[in-house]
Order: structure tokens, then sequence, then C-alpha cells
């Protein structure tokens, strides 16, 4: 069935739902401060009849009758008296505000469990935060830590959510090794298998510790609101990014900060690496990209080193030019790339060269998505052919210009049979599944800037384009929508998205099919040549 279009959505049913839910929330808080003594007032009046039914029920049966005679008199000389009834409600409702109001008591400090664990923080900190030489340390053995802990929260189960610490001016923060040490320290003590942000505040002499929350995994592949040559990789935290983008998380619309990889002759990351463990979410990650990428027009090559059968349900679709498994066709499919980027250049440069625009079959983005292509090279070496990989160099190279933009998926055990050429032009990088810290860091150039745990989600990970900071990421829920082994909504999510089926009988390109036209100069620039 076909999905509505996530635009109109936004422009009319999202739209109308959130402006609603804010009103009834504003109208709501209006409400409360409105009615708050009305409600306090209430509260106190039953509290006093559920006190006058447990003193009526505890007085003696033989006594009742004396207390219901003394009640009678006392409402009869309240009755006579000037002024009396009017004088018996304002007391009436003055007890009833007196025994409503608020009397939780405020939390003024921590209790016995949260002082314990952060004086064990504390003590704990004391040889890397303290030199012999310092007259008046801030960190030492049966201190004081309300000196050194200026901000601290806990969550239900007693562990440490957040933490501000001071610490000395001499400790060497400009140092990563140092930094590394504070924090897999702070991890530890505080709790493992949670993710943990360390803001180090260097000229304050500062680090704020802060536990972050999970990102949301429920968000499925949909039509993203994103411009042309706009690939959303996945989503952010917050504070990570300065733009969102309305998502249905569920049937629940919201907004979500996501990671944007830009493509496009002005990018600057034209062509992107990702790297994981086997169940990552790399799979999902470029059959993401695909999906998108033939939204936005574009023509899509896929090369599956690993040869599962994950991208089967692109075969045969509009804009998917090849599907390949094998060494034999990834090779044909690799060389045609070349040839085609080559053809671009050449019919650029001419058109150029006259001062005409580009040729329109120039310009449509081409992308080329490869699956664990170390198989495949390994493959092709035993077999005695050529390595496929090696194609890969004249779009590497000189693809950002001719809109081709090459997307490269490997695990982490066979990173050394990349090419140099892999390392050098793929400067968007994405990391997915767990790793340590060092892994991250060869692979992203930069430490992650939380710690990792041990146990994520598939998809879950951290993202790096070009020199910018790092990311953590998750991937939106893209599984192959014929395995039946998945989240049944995710599939049908996958499959409304999927181009149409091309007519005629579906044709596998070969080294033959696949050849580039010839380069003749297009029809204008032909026309203004001698």
């Amino acid at each position: 069935m076909a999905r509505r279009p996530l635009p109109r959505i936004l422009s009319s049913g999202t739209m109308s739902l959130a402006r609603g839910r804010d009103l009834a929330r504003t109208a709501a808080d209006s409400a409360t401060d409105v009615l708050h003594p009305l409600l306090v007032i209430g509260r106190g009046l039953r509290i006093l009849a559920a006190t006058g039914r447990r003193r009526w029920s505890q007085t003696p049966k033989d006594k009742r009758g004396p207390a219901l005679f003394l009640a009678a008199a006392c409402i009869l000389v309240v009755a006579l008296v000037p002024y009396g009834p009017l004088l018996a409600l304002i007391t009436l409702m003055a007890a009833a505000a007196w025994y409503g109001r608020d009397r939780t008591p405020a939390k003024t400090g921590p209790s016995e469990a949260e002082t314990e664990r952060l004086g064990s923080l504390y003590e704990a900190l004391v040889p890397y935060f303290s030199i012999p030489e310092d007259p008046s340390p801030l960190f030492a053995h049966g201190g004081d830590w309300d000196k050194a802990f200026s901000g601290y929260e806990f969550d239900e189960a007693g562990r440490v959510t957040r933490l501000h610490i001071r610490y000395p001016a001499y400790f060497t923060d400009g140092e990563a090794a140092s930094r590394a040490r504070i924090e897999a320290l702070l991890h530890a003590k505080s709790g493992r298998g949670r993710e943990y942000l360390f803001d180090w505040d260097e000229e304050g002499n500062q680090l704020d510790l802060r536990v972050l929350a999970a990102l949301p995994t429920g968000i499925a592949a949909q039509p993203f609101v994103t411009s042309p040559g706009e690939t959303v990789l996945g989503f952010t935290d917050a504070g990570g990014v300065q733009r969102t983008l309305p998502v249905l998380e569920g049937d629940e619309p919201r907004d979500v900060p996501p990671v944007i990889w830009r493509t496009g002759p002005r990018s600057t990351e034209p062509h992107l690496l990702a790297v994981g463990q086997p169940g990552s979410g790399t799979s999902t990650l470029l059959r993401s990209v695909a999906l998108q990428a033939l939204r936005q027009g574009g023509d899509v090559l896929v090369v599956d080193g690993g040869g599962s059968g994950e991208y089967a349900c692109l075969s045969g679709r509009a804009g998917v030019l090849a599907v390949e498994c094998g060494p034999t066709g990834a090779q044909a499919t690799l060389e045609w790339a070349a040839q085609e980027t080559e053809r671009r250049l050449i019919a650029t440069h001419r058109a150029r060269e006259v001062g005409r625009p580009a040729p329109e079959d120039t310009r449509r983005p081409l992308w080329i998505l490869l699956d664990q292509p170390s198989v495949l090279a390994h493959l092709a070496v035993a077999e005695g052919g050529p390595d496929p990989l090696a194609q890969l160099q004249v779009p590497l190279r000189h693809g950002r210009p001719a809109h081709v933009t090459v997307v490269v998926a490997e695990q982490f055990g066979h990173l050394e049979l990349l090419h140099d050429a892999v390392w050098q032009h793929t400067r968007a990088r994405v990391v997915l599944g767990p790793a340590a810290v060092q892994q991250v860091a060869d692979v992203l150039g930069l430490p992650p800037h939380t710690t990792p745990t041990a146990q994520v989600p598939p998809g879950r990970g951290y993202a790096r384009l070009g020199t910018g900071p790092v990311h953590r990421l998750q991937v939106p829920a893209t599984p192959d929508p014929y395995d039946e082994a998945t989240h049944p909504a995710y599939r049908q999510a996958v499959l409304e998205l999927l181009p149409e089926r091309r007519s005629g009988p579906v044709r596998l390109l070969s080294a033959t099919s696949l050849r580039a036209p010839a380069l003749e100069p297009h029809p204008e620039v032909a026309a203004e040549a001698p």
C-alpha cells in the first residue's frame, strides 16, 4: 500500500498534533496554578474527614451519645454567636489548608549510601590528583569530598548520573594519557554498562561527568526530509548537532538530531568507510544509504562480497544498475565504474571548454556500494585473476567532480586488505558495534568522546565527517525485507521505500553490458566545435 509522503504528514497531522499537545499542556499547567489552593484545601478536608471517621470508630459505644450531644451544643453556640458561622468556616478552611499542604521533606543532601559512594570516588582519585609537595591538597586520604565535588546527581538505584569535579591546577589535563586514566577510573567506580560523557574544562580545572541517555533504536527507514546531496547516516545526541529532523518512531512523531553526510562536487567528504564486527549493522547502513540514493534519483551499483544475499531486494529495481556477489561480476562492475568516471570527467571538461553546462547524464549521481570487498579480492587472487579493488582508485580519486560516490563497508579483521586509496579518500568514517577505544581511534582518527560499552544494539556506533568531531550514531532500522527473523514493521517500511521493478525481464549486467559508451562530445558541444 502506498505510504503517505512525509512532508504532507508534517504539514498537516504532525504539526496539528504537536500544537494540540502544547496547548493542552499549557492549559493544564495554567489550570493547576489557578486551582492549586482549592486542591490543597480539598486534600486537607479529606484528611480531616478521615481523621474524624477514625476517631469516631475508636470511641466506645457508651460514650458516643454524650459526644454527639457535645457536638450539637457546640454547633448551636457557634450559630448563635455573631459572625460565628463565618468564623467557623474560616477556621475549617485554615485547618484544611494546613493539613493539606505538601509535607514532603526536601532533600538537603546525599543519603548515607550516596555519601559512601562519593567518599569512595574521592579516595580513588587521591593518587591521581595529589602530590606530596602540595601544602594544602584538594585531594588527600581522609579529606573532605565536599570541596572537590561541587555537584552530583544519583538515579533511583543510587548510582552516579552526574558529577562535577574540581581538580588541582598542576594536574596534566593537557595529556591524553592522563585524561584517559581518570576517565577509566571514574567509569569503573561509577558503574559499567553505561555510556559516560567527560567534559574537561582545562582553563577552569574542572571535569563534568554525565551519563548519556540511550539513542533511539525504534526509528525505521522512512523518507527523510533532506536536501539533494544529503544522506542521513543516523541519529545522535541533541547537543552534538544544530539541526533536527522530523521522523516517525513507530506511530509517534518526534524531532531528532541527525548526522548528515553531504556528497557532490562541493563535498569535502565525498566517500564513506564503515567498519564493524559481524552483526554490527554495516549492511543496514549500506541499505539505508542505497534507499536514500534511489529516492534522490541516483544510480546504484552494489557489490556484495559476503555473498549473503542481503541486497537481493534491490535486484531489478529502477535505478539499481547491478547487484554482484562474485569476483568476476565485481571485476566487471568496478571496471565499468572506472570507465564511467573517466567518461564523465572528459565530457564535463569538453563542455566547460566551450562554456556549456555539463551534460545531464554526467550530473546524475552514481553510487558504488561495496560490502566486504576484501572477500572478493581474496577469491580473485586465489583464482589467479586481477584484484577488483584496484579498479576503485579512479572513482575514489576523481569521483567527486564526476558525481560518483563510493561507500565501503568492511570488518575489523580485514582492514589490512583495503588499498591505500580507500584509506586516503574516504574522509567520512563510521564505526559500528562494540569496539575498543583504540580501534575507534584508529579508524576515525580521534578517540570517542564517550566510554564505549560492551553491549550495544545493532547499528550503534560512532561517526566522524572529515576533521569534525566524533558523534554517537544510531543507524535507522533498515533490515533485509526478505529476512523473516526481523521486525515485521521494519521490513514493511523497507518494502515501501523500494522503487518499482523495471519492466521487462531483468538482465544481469556483465562486462559487455556495463562497458561505458564511447566518449562522444555532447550535442551542444559538437554544434559549437569548429
